[in-house]
């Protein structure tokens, strides 16, 4: 079985411990070095040469998006996937733009970290939006039925689909010549109809209504 050497990258020591404690339990990873800065990250790159890189995107000094904007410019082969708390459908289609094959919350189950980190390593997973919202979906679970069905007005299907573009309240109310005030509301009428708790839920949603492009 092929072993993948991994580095992880965060400024905060319980985050690398819980997220090295998740990746030794199984025998496919071996974490090869850790650090806490997008600075660090590229010094410990050209040490260590890893097959994949799990950054934090929010870091002092140099964050993880454009850490991983120049290591894919220098190092185009390491994999690197995002680790965050965050829940912001921005960060996750920032972390594209920069070169990243993946992004994993850090509140999902390890079994999910294991078979999702593997596909990455081995090429079975390109980055997609597709796939990062069925790396998502475990946050809300939703029937084929259900998502057919679309209780909104055309006004918040049209918030919908720039939320799920990764514009801000504050971008969607200047694009729309409305206040932030009433976009908020919007947004608060339309995860009460879906029964969904926030933007990346929202943002899924509009993808499995084909309201946004799987490429």
């Amino acid at each position: 079985m092929s072993t993948f050497r991994v580095m992880i990258i965060d400024d905060s020591e319980m985050a690398r411990e819980g997220i090295r404690m998740i990746l030794e339990s199984d025998p496919a990873f071996e974490v090869v070095a850790e650090g806490n800065s997008g600075e660090e990250a590229l010094a410990l790159s050209e040490r260590w040469m890893p097959d994949l890189i799990l950054m934090d995107i929010q870091m002092p000094g140099m964050g993880g998006l454009e850490a991983t904007k120049r290591l894919k410019e220098k190092y185009p082969y390491v994999k690197v996937v995002m680790v965050t708390v965050s829940d912001d459908i921005a960060h996750l289609f920032d972390a594209l733009k920069k070169g990243a094959q993946g992004y994993l919350l850090k509140n999902l189950k390890p079994d999910a970290w294991h078979e999702y980190l593997k596909a990455i390593a081995v090429d079975e997973a390109p980055m997609t939006r597709e796939l990062a919202f069925r790396i998502l979906k475990e946050l809300s679970p939703m029937g084929a039925d259900e998502a057919q069905a679309s209780p909104l007005t055309s006004r918040e299907r049209e918030i919908l689909g720039l939320v799920a573009k990764g514009l801000s309240n504050k971008d969607i109310s200047s694009k729309l010549d409305i206040s932030e005030h009433t976009v908020k509301n919007h947004l608060k009428n339309i995860l009460q109809k879906l029964h969904l708790d926030n933007r990346v839920q929202l943002a899924r949603y509009a993808y499995e209504q084909g309201w946004m492009s799987k490429r």
